[in-house]
């Protein structure tokens, strides 16, 4: 893991200082507008109450950098390397993820103080850092501050879904809706045939499952120039796209029967009109912006349905790679996709491809518990690129892979459309 080539100055201690308190500030600068009471929800297996957020990150750093380089430290608590494991098998047995929601204790308050604990002595050992360890040190630090930039976006995720089951659909933001000008037409983007470079210029900050860099031969193909919009995502719902088995994978169409699936996720007709749960409230659908919280098997059968499919990631990765990483990111504090101003590779949703998560060709995990941050998740699972409106920008780059199981659909995910030459 490398570090960020804004660290590598003339004084990365301090730089990597910076980075830390801006990152720790803004986790809890996200959960300003949260109430007590919601702290401990958790809807469903697959998220996690913003407590335990907030603990789990906490414990990263704890377990992985202040108990093998500080070698004073003294834990915060014995069992807290035990609530707020993930699923690092290496380190221990791990409280059971469905039951996070079940924590009524440690209190909020007793987490906020496990932070301030941690961050005292984390600063503490930036001071008094040896040189002889910090490129190793560093290295685990900015790993551990792109991993809570992560629960960063989980955390509003994971809101968002409980909170869309409460009848008074909270409001996390107040925001206006974007213009209701009709988008930009759908254009074409087209590449030859040929070699390309894939995975992560290992000068800057990566995680590994970007690499190693390789060639890959792609036939000649085509990218849609924006995302597609909840318009055009209703055209298919009225063309009786949920209805058409032959739109549908076989995993595909028995998900959606057995869900009783129609729409996207947070979707609510209305004697007619089409309402759309946000952070902002239940809000009506503006049918500009792009269509998201829809699953891999959504996004895969309204592009057969138009004729057309997914791109794969490396498709993506070439074109991303030519254009400046900017958009509708964390950052906008709008926290909700944008009607398309540019080509939306960046920002906005996550675009969901035809590619499962696999390993690039002589890829090899980390040594030891942390070699279990991304390898032993490569099985049964699609990838998606680019980034959304609740990632933080500086966490983003064109060869990041996301991955999400193909029916997931509480992650900011929607469509761009690829064809081929």
């Amino acid at each position: 893991m490398m570090t960020e080539n804004s660290l590598l100055n003339n004084n990365p201690i301090q730089q990597t200082q910076a980075f830390f308190q801006q990152v720790r500030q803004t986790s809890l600068y996200l959960c300003e507008p949260l109430e007590l009471e919601d702290y401990g929800l958790q809807a469903m297996a697959d998220t996690s109450p913003p407590k335990w957020h907030l603990a789990h990150t906490t414990w990263f750093f704890e377990t992985f950098i202040l108990k093998p380089f500080l070698p004073s430290y003294v834990q915060f608590h014995p069992q807290f390397e035990y609530l707020f494991n993930s699923y690092y098998n290496g380190v221990g047995n791990y409280f059971p993820r469905p039951q996070r929601g079940l924590l009524s204790r440690p209190s909020l308050n007793h987490v906020l103080d496990y932070r301030h604990y941690v961050e005292q002595h984390m600063n503490r050992l930036i001071d008094q850092a040896d040189a002889k360890f910090w490129s190793k040190l560093q290295a685990l630090i900015v790993l551990g501050l792109h991993h809570e930039q992560q629960h960063q976006e989980l955390l509003l995720t994971d809101v968002k879904y409980s909170w869309s089951m409460n009848p008074l659909f909270p409001c996390y933001v107040k925001i206006s809706p974007t213009n209701n000008d009709a988008p930009p037409a759908m254009t074409w983007t087209q590449h030859s045939a040929g070699l390309f470079d894939i995975g992560a210029d290992e000068s800057s900050f990566h995680y590994d499952n970007e690499t190693p860099r390789h060639q890959s031969y792609l036939g000649g193909f085509g990218l849609a120039s924006r995302l597609v919009t909840n318009s055009e995502y209703l055209e298919f719902m009225h063309d009786g796209g949920y209805e058409n088995s032959a739109l549908w994978l076989s995993d595909a169409w028995q998900w959606l029967r057995q869900n009783s699936i129609r729409s996207p996720l947070y979707w609510r007709e209305n004697e007619g009109q089409w309402m759309n749960y946000t952070l902002s409230g239940m809000q009506p659908l503006q049918m500009n912006e792009p269509v998201c919280h829809v699953s891999y098997y959504e996004a895969d059968a309204f592009a057969r349905w138009m004729g057309l499919r997914l791109p794969s990631e490396q498709e993506w990765e070439v074109l991303a790679r030519q254009q400046k990483i900017e958009g509708n990111f964390q950052e906008s504090k709008r926290y909700h996709p944008c009607a398309a101003q540019h080509s939306q590779l960046f920002g906005d949703c996550w675009e969901w491809t035809q590619s499962a998560y696999s390993a690039y060709p002589g890829y090899r995990p980390a040594a030891g518990a942390i070699g279990e941050y991304n390898g032993k998740f490569m099985c049964n699972q699609m990838v998606l690129r680019g980034g959304s409106c609740v990632t933080p920008q500086s966490h983003i780059r064109a060869s990041y892979r996301n991955f999400f199981y193909p029916k997931d659909r509480w992650q900011f995910s929607g469509i761009r459309l690829a064809r081929d030459l």
